[in-house]
């Protein structure tokens, strides 16, 4: 394994005098819950399970301590705020979130490009990643260049951390980004750190309210601002559209498609490259089989919430649609969702079409991670049945 950046290194000397507070995550989480503000006690119990099982990985660094205790220290305060709004202004949960569209699929088949585009019209309402991080009504311009800052400082340190995130999986605090964020409880802190405690009850869950919650979030970015269409985007809905469609049953599903012989080496990139910054050393043949996993049970638990989606409210994408030709792929998509694509959307398209400036082309091997062409096959044989059927039709 490569030697850490440099700007890593000096952050984990910085972050060791506080990492010893790891052995004691109990009350670390006291004191992130009492700067946050009252939340429910499920809620609470189940941020200070994460925290306590987070906790246990011996291989974190520094830096994935103060990643672990910043992730809890969001999720908490942003269930307090949304708590505290709807108190004071009941309204809030009457906002209607009608005919939503929500981007899904396996991670790394187009989805945040679907998004961006979806993103273009002035009809539609896509979150952006600032808000995201920090749900709130709308306030004044400082409280704004407040939040926006912050997200900046984020991708910065991302960025900065692992310098070739941003060619995987490029971030910006003023763009539209995933509900992922928003969610509380998803298998994103296993990117982050080997959890086997969390994977299991992840396992079990019943995600209806997360859902209910991510519903009010929106209400919250909603209330007195112009009413448009949502259009949502997260591949992490895929193994929960039975849960999403229980809050949101009038939405409009676009499931976005692509080989997942190229997805798996795609996304096992995209995780080693995050987990570089919070775990050392990795097992990359570990992580290979722990997201071959994820990502098939995720693809499983989605084939068979699809079955009971009515075919009005399906929309496939294949991924040649944007990932090959944009231009063309582009007026398709609005049509399917019943949207007008306008010339001013298509000035637009490059803007999210392009790779940024400054970027490098993204590379990827199977067997850096311990697999096959078969492995995935064999994991992938139902939707590798139906990506057949999108891809001649």
């Amino acid at each position: 394994m490569s030697a850490p950046p440099l700007a890593l290194s000096l952050a984990n000397q910085l972050l060791r005098p506080g990492f010893a507070s790891r052995r004691s995550p109990d009350r670390v989480f006291d004191r992130l819950a009492a700067s946050a503000g009252p939340v429910d006690a499920v809620f609470s119990a189940e941020f200070r399970f994460l925290l306590r099982s987070w906790a246990r990985d011996e291989h974190l660094t520094p830096v994935g301590w103060w990643s672990a205790q910043g992730h809890v220290r969001r999720h908490l305060a942003n269930r307090a705020r949304v708590r505290r709004l709807i108190a004071d202004h009941p309204r809030i949960v009457r906002e209607p979130v009608e005919r939503p569209v929500f981007v899904v699929g396996l991670p790394r088949t187009a989805t945040t490009l679907t998004h961006g585009v979806l993103s273009l019209s002035e009809q539609h309402r896509c979150p952006r990643l600032w808000e995201l991080l920090t749900p709130d009504l709308e306030g004044t311009e400082r409280q704004r260049k407040r939040a926006v800052a912050a997200a900046r400082g984020l991708v910065g340190a991302i960025n900065l951390l692992s310098p070739r995130y941003r060619d995987i999986h490029p971030m910006a605090a003023e763009s539209p980004e995933e509900c992922t964020f928003a969610l509380p409880h998803t298998i994103m802190p296993l990117s982050q750190a080997r959890i086997p405690a969390y994977r299991e009850r992840h396992y079990e869950r019943d995600f209806r309210p997360d859902y209910a919650y991510l519903k009010q979030i929106y209400q919250v970015l909603q209330y007195g601002r112009p009413r448009r269409r949502w259009v949502l985007k997260s591949p992490l809905h895929t193994e929960n559209l039975d849960a999403l469609l229980s809050v949101f049953p009038d939405a409009t599903i676009v499931w976005t498609h692509r080989d997942p012989a190229a997805v798996v080496p795609s996304f096992c990139s995209l995780i080693e490259h995050g987990m570089a910054i919070t775990l050392r050393p990795l097992d990359l043949h570990d992580l290979g089989r722990t997201w071959l996993e994820l990502l098939s049970r995720s693809m499983t638990r989605g084939l068979a919430a699809r079955a009971v989606i009515p075919r009005e409210a399906l929309i496939d994408v294949p991924y040649s649609w944007l990932g090959s030709d944009p231009a063309a792929g582009a007026p398709k998509l609005y049509d399917a969702i019943g949207a007008r694509w306008t010339d001013a959307d298509a000035a637009r398209l490059p803007q999210v079409a392009a790779r940024p400036k400054g970027t490098r082309p993204h590379r990827y091997d199977l067997a850096r991670y311990g697999l096959t062409r078969a492995d995935v096959d064999t994991a992938f044989a139902g939707y590798n049945a139906l990506r057949a059927e999108v891809d001649r039709a």
